[in-house]
């Protein structure tokens, strides 16, 4: 007897089908590992410690002083570090790095909503010893260096920025570009002191980051017309991979041995599951350069973990 399927039937089986040839994701579901404390209610960044192993630093968004938070992953409450004759208009996000010898952390404040500023800047600060770091006092930082941004093609609203060390480079992904602009800048002072404005370099496509559904198109939200947009970004530091966050999605960027970036973040990503977050905007490769972390703005955000798949 012949079987005949009506495509009403046919379209479930096929999806069953390939989902069952789908390769598994190399990352288990997330987790919850912990609360961010109060003193971080708008977190917009993370980065690893290179210093220690078990501690984070985030900052608060726009408006905030011009302060780094030390915390771990459950949410315990290293210490402040204010930064000395550094502004804080609007950080969006933050990397750590190992050049010369010693741990650096770079500070973006390149958040532009309305693509007009003419002053974002990147500051990078010492790491300092962690065992200075205390939740009873702040310590300080000076500015070791600064970079100024700007674009040859004109303003742009950046919220994902994340360091090449071993290239010198600082990386830039455009957040409301279509397609979305990667741009670089040295990260070494020149010596004569002019700045280069950021080359583009590639453009990552829309398409690459998950758009909203046709429901989630009408809502005027982070998780709904903007969950595409791309909010954070981190190198891992053995080079073997580049995350980039958006309000909806965590998307992984696997590199091959010798390859630039740029090749790396124009293939399409590995889609991890979904964070559940209200506005995420931090993410940082774990020092182990395979776990991640995603943090959220809002009081009381979860901090989220996603780990290699067993």
């Amino acid at each position: 007897m012949t079987l005949i399927l009506s495509a009403a039937r046919l379209v479930p089986l096929l999806s069953l089908l390939l989902a069952a040839c789908a390769e598994p994701s190399p990352y288990e579901a997330p987790q919850r590992t912990g609360t961010m404390p109060a003193s971080v209610n708008e977190s917009s960044g993370l980065a690893p410690s290179l210093r220690d192993s078990r501690m984070l630093w985030t900052q608060n968004d726009s408006g905030a002083q011009p302060m780094l938070h030390a915390i771990e992953p459950n949410g315990t409450r290293r210490g402040e570090l204010r930064i000395t004759d550094a502004s804080s208009r609007d950080w969006e996000d933050l990397a750590s790095f190992e050049l010369d010898g010693r741990s650096w952390l770079l500070i973006a404040d390149v958040g532009d909503n309305a693509s007009k500023r003419t002053n974002c800047m990147l500051y990078i600060v010492a790491e300092p010893d962690p065992a200075e770091l205390s939740p009873q006092h702040e310590t300080t930082a000076p500015v070791a260096w600064k970079i100024p941004v700007r674009y040859l093609d004109g303003p742009r609203d950046c919220e994902a920025v994340t360091v090449d060390a071993r290239a010198g480079l600082v990386y830039l992904l455009a957040k409301r570009t279509s397609p979305h602009g990667l741009y670089t800048l040295p990260l070494r002072p020149p010596a004569d002191g002019v700045v280069p404005a950021a080359m583009p370099v590639a453009q990552v496509p829309n398409a690459f980051l998950p758009q909203p559904s046709a429901s989630e198109s009408l809502l005027p939200i982070a998780t709904g017309r903007f969950r595409a947009q791309p909010t954070g970004m981190d190198f891992a530091a053995d080079g073997s991979a580049a995350v980039v966050l958006s309000y909806g999605d965590v998307l992984l960027f696997p590199r091959q041995k010798g390859e630039p970036w740029k090749a790396a973040l124009t293939r399409p990503p590995v889609v991890l599951g979904p964070h559940g977050l209200t506005q995420a905007e931090g993410v940082a490769f774990g020092a182990d350069s395979h776990t991640i972390y995603v943090s959220s703005e809002g009081t009381g955000s979860a901090i989220i973990r996603y780990q290699p798949a067993r």
